[in-house]
C-alpha cells in the first residue's frame, strides 16, 4: 500500500490461498492511525474500526478501577489522529482491497517461498509453483517463525516466552448488558492480565486474557482450540465481573506468545537486498498493543526510503533498517517490561496500583510513541 501511494510497482507472494480470519483484534495508536489516514484509508477504518474514548485499567481481583486515559478527541488533539480498535480481518479486508484498487501490486496467493538467494544485480525468489522471480529487492513480512530472516539474524529463533493468550469474540448483543463494552479496558492480576475492547463497529467485543504457564503443544499455531475450563482455573481469583465475562463467551483459541532477542543493530533488518517488516524483524510481545503499528510504521519509513534511493538498493536498505531499528528495539524493550509490570504480586503491584492512581495519564499516556515518525 505504501509503495502504491508513491508509484512504486510490487508483487506479493502469500502462502494463504484466502485472506482469512488471523488472531482476533488489534489496537492502533495515534502513531498507526494517522498513517492509514494520510495513505486515503480514512473511510475505510470509519466504516469497520471503533474509537474507544478511554482506556481503563481495573484490578483483576477486585474490579475496582485503578487508573483511566481519555483518548478520542484528546488523542485526535495531541497526536493528530485517534486510538482505533479493529478486527484483525477487517483490517486485512480494507488493506488488500486498496491495494488491489491501487493497481501497481501483482498479488500471487497460495504461493509460498521455497528458496530465496541474491547476488550483486537482484534477489531471486523461488516459489511453489517451481518458478524464479527476480527482483531488485525483496521485503519479508512472514513474521515471527519467519523463514527468510535466517539471511540476517541466523540461528536465530523464536523462544516461548512463558505467556499464553487465550483470545475470544462475541457479539456484543448475545452479552448481558452489563459487560457489554465501548471502551478498552485492562484487567491487572498476579501472573496475569486480560484485555477487552470493541470491535466491528461496536458490534463484537473482542477478549484476551494472557496468563502464564507451559507451551502448548503447536507453539507456532494461532487456531488451536482452547478450553473455557483451563482458563477458569487460571482466573479463579479474580473477580466476578471478569469471571462472568469470561463465562459468558464459549469458544476460545489459544495462542503462545513467542519473541526474538531485541534488536542489536540495522544488521537485524537488512543484508543486501533483503529487508525484514513488522514480526518478521521485531515481534512484539502484546503488552503495548504495538505490534501492528510498528508494522506499519515500518512500511511507511521502507516506502519512503525505496522512493527517494540511489541506485545501490542495498543502502537504500540499509538506511531503512538504520531509520527504525532503535525505535523498535525501544518498542520491544518497552512491552516486555510491561508485562513484568502487567503480572507483578506483592509489593510491586500494591506499588503499581497505587501510582497509577496518583498519577494516571501521565503514567498511560505516551507521547513518545504516540507522536510516530
Amino acid at each position: 500500500m505504501a509503495c502504491g501511494r508513491l508509484g512504486m510497482a510490487t508483487q506479493l507472494f502469500e502462502k494463504k490461498r484466502v485472506l482469512s480470519e488471523v488472531g482476533a483484534g488489534v489496537q492502533l495508536g495515534p502513531n498507526a492511525v494517522r498513517l492509514l489516514e494520510g495513505w486515503g484509508l480514512g473511510a475505510a477504518l470509519e466504516a469497520v474500526a471503533c474509537f474507544p474514548q478511554r482506556l481503563e485499567v481495573r484490578s483483576a481481583q477486585s474490579g475496582a478501577l485503578i487508573g483511566s486515559l481519555p483518548l478520542g478527541a484528546r488523542a485526535l488533539e495531541r497526536y493528530g489522529a485517534r486510538y482505533a480498535t479493529i478486527a484483525r480481518i477487517d483490517l486485512h479486508t480494507l488493506l488488500y482491497r486498496a491495494v488491489l484498487a491501487q493497481g501497481l501490486t501483482e498479488v500471487h496467493l497460495g504461493m509460498a517461498a521455497q528458496r530465496v538467494s541474491q547476488d550483486v544485480s537482484a534477489v531471486e525468489l523461488l516459489t511453489e509453483d517451481d518458478r524464479r522471480r527476480r527482483a531488485n529487492v525483496l521485503i519479508a513480512a512472514d513474521g515471527v517463525w519467519s523463514h527468510v530472516r535466517d539471511f540476517l539474524r541466523q540461528g536465530v529463533q523464536p523462544v516461548f516466552s512463558g505467556h499464553l493468550a487465550y483470545r475470544a469474540m462475541a457479539k456484543q448483543a448475545d452479552l448481558p448488558q452489563a459487560l457489554r463494552s465501548d471502551c478498552v479496558t485492562v484487567w491487572l492480576g498476579p501472573a496475569m492480565h486480560a484485555v477487552q475492547y470493541p470491535v466491528h463497529s461496536g458490534e463484537s467485543l473482542n477478549l484476551v486474557v494472557i496468563v502464564q504457564g507451559p507451551a502448548p503443544d503447536d507453539s507456532q499455531g494461532w487456531e488451536q482450540t482452547a478450553l473455557r475450563s483451563d482458563l477458569t482455573t487460571h482466573l479463579s481469583q479474580t473477580c466476578g465481573g471478569l469471571q462472568e465475562l469470561v463465562g459468558a463467551i464459549a469458544q476460545w483459541r489459544l495462542w503462545s506468545l513467542n519473541g526474538l532477542p531485541h534488536l542489536q543493530g540495522p544488521q537485524d533488518m537488512a543484508f543486501g537486498r533483503i529487508a525484514l517488516l513488522g514480526d518478521a524483524a521485531h515481534p512484539m510481545l502484546p503488552y503495548l498493543a504495538q505490534g501492528a503499528g510498528m508494522a506499519i510504521e515500518d512500511a511507511a519509513v521502507l516506502a519512503r526510503c525505496l522512493h527517494q534511493g540511489t541506485a545501490d538498493d542495498a543502502k537504500t536498505l540499509l538506511r531503512y533498517a538504520s531509520l527504525r531499528w532503535k525505535r523498535n528495539a525501544r518498542v520491544q524493550a518497552r512491552a516486555q517490561r510491561n508485562g513484568e509490570i502487567f503480572h507483578a504480586t506483592g509489593l510491586t503491584a500494591w506499588g503499581r496500583d497505587k501510582a497509577m492512581r496518583l498519577l494516571g495519564a501521565r503514567l498511560l499516556d505516551m507521547p513518545w510513541l504516540y507522536r510516530g515518525v
